[in-house]
């Protein structure tokens, strides 16, 4: 099991369940993930879905790990889903998405911001996009939405720079809406969805296509030249370099790359 998926009203909460990884998504909890929003989509008793994670993170994003094996392994069996299923998941999703990011957020667990409705954000958490520092390209149309969010110049530190941004920070930037304490934040979020599952899912459903609809040629275009850089920068000197750095527990040395 590596998602904990629970309904409570018309909520349904679906919880990142590996804290051992610090919910590093692999080829098996980006297929869960995207399935359960698939299947809450789908079902009329749901009116919103909240995501978040168990233990101290958020999610540590890709499982490096494994990304090293893909990225060395071409016998590699991937899932049905993998990375874009869940993007295309999430951007498919027509009922609202309310983000609790209980610790830390890396990569995905940054990106995924862009496709909340509302997110909250425990105080003690922390947020990165650790892209350069890996030798790939944004992923998850980041390119596009977070400059939205936060405006260019802070999408463009935390894209270019790699570097951590706290819960005030990103309260300040609009990258969340509310920080909460850690202890308050489930119940916080909690609360805040009940209030939007309280109202007809038709019309939630209306007022989230028609704040989306404008938005998607842009996502589109963004998420096709990440893809596009990814795949000619994974496998590649510095991100060979970045994995095998993460691997070996050192700091990567990109000198002359």
């Amino acid at each position: 099991m590596v998602l904990q998926i629970a309904d409570d009203g018309r909520v349904r909460t679906l919880t990142l369940d590996r804290p051992e990884a610090l919910n590093a998504f692999n080829e098996a909890l980006y297929d869960a993930t995207a399935d359960a929003l698939l299947a809450a989509d789908a079902d009329p008793d749901v009116a919103v879905v909240l995501l978040t994670g168990a233990g101290r993170a958020f999610s540590a994003g890709t499982d490096l790990l494994e990304m090293h094996r893909i990225a060395t392994d071409p016998a590699f069996e991937r899932g049905r889903h993998g990375f874009p299923g869940l993007v295309d998941a999430l951007e498919s999703l027509s009922k609202p998405l309310v983000v609790a990011v209980n610790g830390v957020g890396l990569g995905i667990g940054a990106t995924v911001l862009g496709f909340a409705d509302l997110a909250l954000m425990a105080s003690t958490a922390r947020l990165r996009c650790p892209f350069t520092s890996l030798g790939v390209a944004p992923e998850a149309a980041s390119s596009y939405l977070l400059p939205r969010l936060v405006g260019h110049q802070q999408a463009a530190w935390m894209l270019l720079s790699a570097e951590w941004v706290g819960a005030e920070e990103a309260l300040a930037t609009g990258l969340v809406w509310r920080v909460c304490e850690p202890d308050d934040l489930l119940a916080e979020a909690h609360r805040h969805a009940a209030v939007l599952a309280s109202r007809p899912v038709s019309s939630l459903v209306a007022v989230k296509r028609a704040m989306t609809a404008p938005l998607r040629a842009g996502i589109a275009g963004a998420r096709d030249r990440e893809n596009a850089a990814f795949a000619e920068l994974m496998g590649g000197p510095a991100n060979l370099e970045a994995l095998a750095a993460f691997a070996e527990g050192r700091e990567p040395d990109f000198r002359g790359l």
